[in-house]
């Protein structure tokens, strides 16, 4: 098969642009997920769309949900006036086909969803969603109650055999893996009989902001829920059985979508802003403001949005990822143009992700003639000069960015399937296009 490459534009120039950036994936999803649990309908609007957003509501509408989206012009702002008015089904329908794709939202949240419905629902998805860790959610589903059929593979393909109903209660689950197996019981475990109490065992959560989202959403729509950031026991959280309120919410710009761009300032030494940054969020992405202006950048808010100023010098960076590893792709290439050596750590769970993030990354920028290398949770980037040459993305929308960001620097940077992008910023190449070609206009 032919390998379709694009050949990442270089900056011949200092960027200077103005950038709208699509709803955030990750709130977009656990949106929809509680609009469909409500006690009436509720809106979403702004919200993104693209493969990922695609997937779940597809698998919603097929669990009975109804999902009308509808354009109004006049709204304006980020994201345009799309919005999508959600039905919640008065009982969730099986039997019933669900198509994961490779999206973790989905295959993380929708199952627990599954044991609600009144018949069997069958998941699968993309060959790399077999590879993807599921044992947490099903092991977790498993103790309280529901009969799933996976094979003995604790991965997809799988049947949850839903009987209308869960008792819930306690769990102990291993959420170092991933931080969306919490998430996916507690977005639904306020229709369980007694709610659920999920308490981790194993080593470090990785992407604990996530968690504080799916919280903070759920407290939006009325659910009661005990965390351990506001006092409770560590490594626990309760969410109360009950009602959830049918809401109008406004998706925030995906804030990790920024990451490229404002790699963009730092390294042509220009200026981007993002439109409609909100000034409290729940977003990992936000860190991109301090892991960023540590790297040689410096950052305002504006009446337009955040401005991000690169002064022509990219600095190395020792900086845990933990929390924030799906910035690290874009992190990485930044770093490797740097004037000094990076240690990016702390991210192990990224070899568990879209695809081994730690090793595709150290592959494809020593292709390039660069000298990284994977530590035991993270990578070490020593800056060497690049040359051309194709980088291959692995189906990963991330490392496609991140490739487009050393194109800036270097060229004859060919990117292998930049169409993978679509998963969470459907118009990127043309975005990263206008952003340059603006620049070119100006120079």
């Amino acid at each position: 098969m032919t390998e379709t490459l694009w050949p990442a534009p270089v900056a011949t120039t200092a960027v200077d642009a103005t950038v709208t950036i699509p709803g955030s994936k990750s709130v977009t999803n656990r949106a929809l997920l509680l609009a469909a649990l409500a006690g009436e309908p509720g809106w979403v609007r702004r919200p993104l769309r693209s493969r990922d957003s695609q997937l779940m509501a597809d698998g919603l509408r097929a669990l009975g949900v109804g999902i009308e989206e509808t354009v109004n012009n006049a709204t304006g702002g980020s994201g345009g006036g799309e919005a999508w008015r959600v039905i919640p089904a008065p009982v969730l329908r099986g039997p019933a086909r669900v198509d994961v794709g490779n999206a973790g939202t989905v295959m993380r949240f929708l199952p627990p969803l599954a044991v609600l419905a009144d018949g069997p629902v069958h998941f699968d998805g993309d060959p790399r969603s077999y590879e993807r860790p599921q044992h947490g959610v099903i092991n977790a589903l498993r103790a309280l109650g529901a009969r799933i059929d996976d094979g003995g593979r604790g991965s997809f393909p799988l049947t949850v055999h839903g009987s209308g109903a869960l008792d819930g209660g306690p769990v102990e689950l291993d959420a170092s893996s991933s931080s969306q197996f919490v998430s996916a019981l507690l977005l639904s475990g306020a229709r369980y009989n007694q709610g659920v109490e999920v308490r981790h065992v194993g080593g470090p959560v990785p992407s604990l902001p996530h968690i504080r989202m799916t919280v903070e959403m759920l407290r939006l729509a009325g659910v009661q829920v005990d965390a351990p950031e506001d006092g409770g026991e560590k490594d626990i959280w309760r969410v109360t059985p009950g009602a959830l309120l049918g809401r109008d919410l406004v998706v925030e710009p995906d804030l990790s979508n920024a990451a490229p761009f404002f790699a963009a300032a730092l390294v042509t030494a220009g200026r981007v802003t993002v439109r409609d940054w909100p000034a409290h969020t729940t977003q990992p992405g936000d860190q991109l403001r301090e892991i960023y202006t540590q790297m040689g950048g410096s950052y305002r808010f504006t009446d337009e949005g955040l401005e991000f100023t690169g002064t022509g010098r990219i600095r190395g960076i020792e900086a845990d990822l933990h929390d924030v590893g799906e910035l690290t792709p874009v992190i990485a290439a930044v770093a490797a143009l740097a004037d000094s050596e990076s240690h990016l750590y702390g991210i192990a769970h990224l070899r568990l992700h879209e695809t081994d993030r730690l090793a595709a990354l150290a592959k494809e920028l020593n292709d390039l003639g660069g000298d990284v290398t994977e530590t035991e949770d993270g990578l070490r980037i020593r800056p060497r000069p690049l040359h051309s040459g194709v980088f291959h993305t692995y189906e990963d929308h991330r490392l496609a960015t991140a490739a487009a960001v050393v194109g800036l620097a270097v060229e004859g940077v060919e990117v292998e399937n930049i169409a993978t992008t679509a998963k969470t910023l459907p118009d990127f190449p043309q975005m990263w296009s206008d952003l340059l070609a603006g620049a070119a206009a100006r120079a």
